[in-house]
């Protein structure tokens, strides 16, 4: 007698059983798997500004620190600085965007010599991973006070590119991992990698307060 169950019946059964079990597995998880949802917001960061935050006073900027970084005005003790800011980072759930609004008060638009992103701990002077400045001419994004910047890989690598000399090489530009100078981030995914580990924050410099910065705020996760 012969075994019914032949090569082509079993190949069907196993054909059979992977479409189940292919169908079976959206039901599992819950999920509708949609690739163009990858645009939308997903972890989104925010940051109140201050001059409570930045790591030291302008008076206590090294001798040794290149001429570009130090203040050609009169800086101000950061007690009496009244400047504030707030302000978001917003990424995308493919990681291909992040989005940046920062509103700011009491700060002279005409002063703002340099506005970043750096990573760094809660006090500590890190390097920059984001010059606004590639993006937009300050004084005219912060005319009514409120600056919006879309921020892409090209972006990220934007600053290694202007990352000339052993200065360069320290001041812009963060390791993956940290102490590791050589490696840098290129990417958004980089970035936000950096905000969760609660390492980012937003620094905004004038010409009075150019070293330090005039108001600095660290980026943490928007509670929902």
């Amino acid at each position: 007698m012969r075994n019914p169950f032949n090569f082509h019946t079993l190949s069907a059964l196993i054909l059979l059983s992977s479409t189940a079990f292919a169908q079976e597995v959206p039901a599992r998880d819950g999920m509708k798997l949609d690739p163009a949802a990858g645009l939308e917001i997903g972890k989104i960061y925010e940051a109140w500004l201050t001059p409570h935050q930045e790591g030291g006073e302008e008076e206590d900027t090294p001798a040794m620190v290149p001429k570009m970084f130090k203040s050609v005005g009169t800086p101000v003790p950061r007690a009496e600085r009244p400047d504030r800011g707030h302000g978001t980072l917003a990424f995308t759930k493919d990681l291909s965007h992040a989005y940046a609004r920062i509103k700011i008060d009491n700060v002279k638009v005409e002063d703002v010599s340099m506005f970043h992103i750096h990573c760094g701990r809660p006090g500590e002077l890190g390097p920059i991973i984001v010059d606004f400045s590639n993006n937009v001419n300050l004084q005219e994004g912060l005319a009514d006070g409120e600056l919006s910047v879309e921020i892409t890989n090209k972006d990220i690598t934007a600053v290694l590119d202007h990352a000339h000399s052993m200065v360069g090489a320290v001041t812009m530009g963060c390791g993956i991992n940290r102490g590791d100078v050589a490696t840098k981030m290129v990417t958004v995914a980089g970035l936000a990698t950096i905000a969760a580990e609660g390492e980012l924050y937003f620094n905004l410099h004038t010409k009075n307060q150019q070293f330090f910065g005039d108001i600095r705020g660290q980026l943490w996760p928007v509670e929902k």
